[in-house]
């Protein structure tokens, strides 16, 4: 008669070469372990790949004229371009030069209020807003103003 110690050894090897019992989990963790790749492409790096297309069509479009923010938040016009600079008007006749790469985004002077200017931030003839001394004096007035009456 066969002792416990031959019986459990036996079937033990028997029960670890019965492809039923193994292959499951191990068909599952190479599921989970190709998943997780895709899921990282999916999450990842196709959004930020289509972001860095829009960025450079952007960038790519930008004509003199055009009201820009760059990336360390200065709003300027357009004045020119020389190779890979950008001239940025960022005041009256001062002007700074940024790489092409440093614009983040158009400003869209047509919607209203994007640059966070408060309302009484009025913008002159040509459509850039007052400064800050002149948007002032002109709520200093609307204040004289409503005090008299």
């Amino acid at each position: 008669m066969p002792s416990f110690s031959q019986f459990t050894t036996g079937s033990l090897s028997l029960l670890a070469a019965d492809p039923k019992s193994s292959g499951g989990g191990a068909i599952v963790q190479l599921g989970i372990f190709l998943l997780i790749p895709v899921a990282m492409y999916f999450l990842l790096i196709r959004p930020q790949r289509r972001r860095q297309r829009e960025q450079a069509s952007m960038q790519s479009t930008i004509d003199v004229g055009d009201e820009v923010m760059t990336t360390s938040g200065l709003y300027g016009f357009i004045t020119g371009f020389d190779g890979d600079i950008v001239w940025l008007e960022i005041d009256d006749d001062v002007q700074i030069r940024v790489t092409r790469a440093a614009v983040q985004r158009k400003v869209d002077t047509s919607g209203g209020n994007t640059s966070g200017d408060t309302p009484s931030h009025k913008p002159d003839s040509e459509g850039r807003p007052a400064s800050r001394s002149t948007a002032i004096a002109d709520s200093s007035d609307a204040a004289d103003d409503a005090d008299e009456k």
